[in-house]
């Protein structure tokens, strides 16, 4: 493809405004001073960093303290969102942005020789998320606060969050995230607001008044502590907070204890206690491991319970309209013990007639599935959650009893369904079963995508579906393409604007304005230069990580997600192995040049994972080493994958590697931010590539392989892929070579496990699907050497994305779950330079 030629765009932003510069610039000098304790000349970057972000949070609280107290002013219903996860990036950029503020902000610092893009680098990453299930949750506060819905996001203030991964000699190595080692300018601590969470111990019913009540005794006491980050709306309309909870010891000191000498057992309770919070999901390979995450998820559960009832309460003086006021989602199976909790405090606490009780928990609460992978809906073994959360156990006997006598009623007699709708799974070592908990226990209970929601009712929770028909409902997640478009690819921003009008940023439907140009060569021109200056600062972060030099020219084909088999990296890397034999065999073929781009992080404990990490790295290492192919393949794994690294490589990507084995992605959010920067889907049809397909267009989308149901019946027929392999030459001589140490030669039999797997343990179809999608591979190859028509491909996929803007997906939630108002689009206020 010929190199573009550059071209200007107009300002992003109108004119600073002079005495709003001035503004700006005192208040950043003045944080320097006063809260940073600096001078102009021994400032380091991260302390204008840290003065510029306080500068700016502070006009961000004016506005988040005015809208919260009107909310409860109106007595609005507020919602609450309950996630392990919130991988919610650099806040710096994106605060300025939705504020308004970032002209001004840019031209207050290079004014005062700091420079905003150097600065915002000293931001570190908040790891509070592992993919895409966290950077979902983020998408969703951005636009609960864009649509000025009253919401709080509840979960854990990690210590460490993910781990940051190192690439050593291809391995995958885990090392600790301090991103709290410098301080966060974006958090407040409460320190007033405390909460106590219990643990173990035992319980005793009394009578009382004529009733039985239960009083729980527990063993141990953990307090957890309060800490606000301001989440900003587009435009700065509405501000929400992010509640994030801290563990620590109500004595953390043993003083008596350390007295004699005893150091370190003076301060066990609190290392025990602060372990919580340490890291997001510790390995739970040991029994250890396990028990930590069941007390994580309780944790942040029981603390956010408390806080949002005592706000009620507050509100309100009573519980009995809880559900009309408050509004609590459930992401994902990790805060599934909401339901046991909520009974716990209105029956134990509040004394609530059961019956009450239970009306008024599944009135109040709702639930987000987001996998039908088996080991993602947690179970935990009976005699844990016994010794951890007695009470909680009886509860959920309680209601099992109740919701067994209710499957009795619907399927009598029939053994088989019971046991299916069971909350206590009694063939795999009596477990609790958090995801039926959870269903059973909400109101509504949604999929991520369109097919990922019929799939909920045909699979894992089928018969729960028939127990309680009406429950399951679909919300195709989304995106924020402010942080995705507007930030993270500046330059396309700029021809966006140009072309469809500035209102394109309120209305992102307006992006369809780009249609009627997919054809025009001037159009274009102009759109191939942005892509390639992007593709031109990707090469150059490869390069200066991984001592990689790529061609800005070459096709970009990116896979950028968690290493799992059911992601297929995997099938990605033998297409490549398969290619690589390809040139060659034949160097003298007119090959479309590549650089296949591989990101992501393998749980600490899943070996094989780790291990597809290492062969990637080791094909690479050959591919990009070898003068015969003349560079015309080249390999890169960029390490530890995250946001900040997401917003380089998804404005660069060409191609975007959506490859899931059909019917086990709930829906994907990378595959929708690709297609947005312009990059073409090459995919099954799997989660959310099936509603892309529809609104791009067939001819714009690349699908390949298997559907769901023809998993299914080859999962029936068997495992074994000798049958694939025997028919497809080039599948077996890439599996040979992985297998024989072509790529390894310092440890032949390194992979010869994954060899095995891909002939005898094909579960997740990479070679029952190779052929096809080799050969979509070759079509992509064809179409990228008509430039016009990728080009158009290319626009036209932007175009046709506004549909998977997180907006769309919360007013669906607003209006169908949490029955909470939102703003509509045109009362957002206009952009503002300084504070309002």
């Amino acid at each position: 493809m010929p190199e573009p030629q550059p071209t200007k765009y107009p300002p992003l932003h109108a004119p600073v405004d002079e005495l709003a510069l001035a503004e700006i610039k005192s208040a950043i000098l003045a944080k320097l001073t006063l809260a940073i304790g600096k001078d102009t000349g021994t400032a380091t970057r991260h302390d204008w960093y840290k003065a510029a972000a306080l500068a700016l949070r502070d006009r961000i609280v004016h506005r988040w303290l005015i809208g919260d107290k009107q909310s409860y002013d109106a007595g609005s219903k507020r919602v609450y969102y309950l996630s392990l996860e919130f991988l919610i990036g650099r806040l710096f950029t994106d605060a300025l942005n939705n504020m308004g503020l970032l002209p001004v902000f840019d031209a207050a610092l290079g004014d005062l020789g700091a420079g905003l893009s150097d600065l915002r680098k000293c931001e570190p990453d908040a790891a509070l998320g592992n993919g895409g299930l966290g950077r979902l949750a983020a998408c969703f506060m951005d636009s609960m606060a864009t649509l000025a819905i009253p919401a709080i996001g509840y979960g854990i203030r990690y210590d460490f969050g993910l781990f940051r991964q190192i690439i050593s000699h291809g391995w995958q190595q885990e090392y600790p995230d301090e991103w709290l080692g410098l301080g966060n300018p974006w958090e407040f601590q409460r320190p007033e607001v405390v909460y106590h969470v219990h643990f173990g111990g035992d319980v005793e019913h009394i009578a009382e008044n004529g009733r039985e009540r239960a009083v729980w005794r527990p063993a141990e006491t953990v307090q957890a502590i309060a800490y606000d980050t301001p989440i900003v709306g587009w435009r700065g309309a509405h501000v929400n907070a992010l509640r994030l909870w801290s563990a620590r010891a109500p004595d953390p000191l043993k003083l008596d204890v350390f007295n004699t000498g005893d150091y370190l057992g003076a301060s066990a309770e609190q290392a025990r206690a602060e372990s919580i919070c340490k890291f997001l999901y510790p390995n739970d390979e040991s029994a250890a491991g396990r028990e930590l995450r069941l007390r994580q998820e309780y944790f942040f559960v029981s603390a956010s319970l408390q806080d949002l009832v005592q706000r009620h309460l507050a509100s309100e003086g009573q519980l009995r309209g809880l559900a009309q006021y408050a509004a609590v989602q459930l992401n994902d199976t990790h805060p599934s013990l909401a339901v046991a909790e909520l009974m716990r405090i209105l029956v134990d606490l509040h004394n609530f007639r059961w019956e009450d009780a239970w009306q008024l928990t599944v009135d109040t609460l709702s639930y987000t599935n987001h996998t039908l992978l088996p080991e993602a809906l947690e179970t935990w073994p009976l005699e844990l959650f016994e010794r951890l959360l007695p009470r909680h156990l009886e509860i959920i006997y309680r209601i099992n009893d109740a919701h067994l006598r209710h499957a009795d009623a619907v399927c009598p007699g029939d053994v088989e369904f019971r046991a299916s709708v069971s909350l206590i799974d009694e063939k795999s070592g009596r477990r609790v079963r958090m995801g039926q908990l959870a269903f059973v226990g909400s109101h509504r209970i949604n999929g991520v995508s369109a097919m990922h929601s019929e799939l909920m009712k045909e699979t894992v929770f089928h018969d729960l579906n028939h127990l309680y028909p009406g429950r399951i409902t679909n919300k195709t997640n989304g995106i924020t393409f402010r942080r995705w478009l507007m930030l993270a690819n500046s330059g396309l921003t700029g021809l966006v604007r140009e072309t469809c009008g500035e209102a394109v940023l309120d209305d992102v439907s307006l992006l369809a304005r780009l249609e009627p140009l997919a054809g025009d060569n001037a159009f274009q021109q102009r759109f191939r230069s942005v892509k390639h200056r992007n593709k031109i600062a990707l090469a150059r972060l490869i390069g200066e990580r991984n001592g990689v030099q790529v061609d800005p020219g070459a096709l970009f084909d990116v896979q950028i997600k968690r290493i799992h088999e059911y992601k297929r990296q995997l099938l990605n890397l033998l297409e490549a192995v398969a290619l690589y034999h390809e040139i060659r065999d034949n160097p003298t073929l007119d090959w479309v040049p590549r650089v296949k781009i591989f990101a992501g992080k393998a749980a600490a404990s899943y070996r094989y994972a780790k291990l597809i990490i290492k062969l990637i790295n080791d094909v690479a290492e050959t591919v990009n080493n070898d003068p015969a192919i003349g560079g015309r393949l080249k390999i890169v794994f960029l390490a530890d994958y995250n946001v900040s690294l997401a917003e380089v490589i998804i404005p660069a990507a060409d191609l975007s590697e959506q490859i899931s084995t059909a019917g086990m992605e709930a829906s994907g959010t990378g595959n929708m931010k690709l297609a947005l920067n312009g990059a073409l889907t090459i995919g099954t049809l799997d989660g959310a590539n099936i509603e892309i397909r529809d609104h791009v267009g067939a001819e714009n989308i690349a699908i390949f392989g298997m559907e769901a149901m023809d998993v299914v019946v080859r999962r029936r027929q068997g495992l074994d892929a000798t049958d694939v392999i025997s028919k497809s030459p080039r599948l077996a001589r890439a599996i040979a070579a992985i297998e024989r140490g072509d790529f390894s030669p310092d440890d032949p039999g390194r992979f010869e496990s994954v060899a095995h797997a891909l002939r005898h343990l094909d579960h997740y179809m990479v070679s029952a699907d190779f052929d096809t999608y080799y050969e979509a591979q070759r079509g992509i190859d064809a179409r990228w050497q008509v430039v016009p028509a990728w080009t158009r491909a290319s626009i036209l996929n932007v175009a046709r994305m506004p549909w998977f803007s997180s907006d769309r997906t919360i007013r669906e939630y607003a209006e169908d779950i949490w029955k909470v108002p939102v703003r509509p689009a045109t009362q957002l206020p206009p952009a503002r330079q300084a504070k309002g």
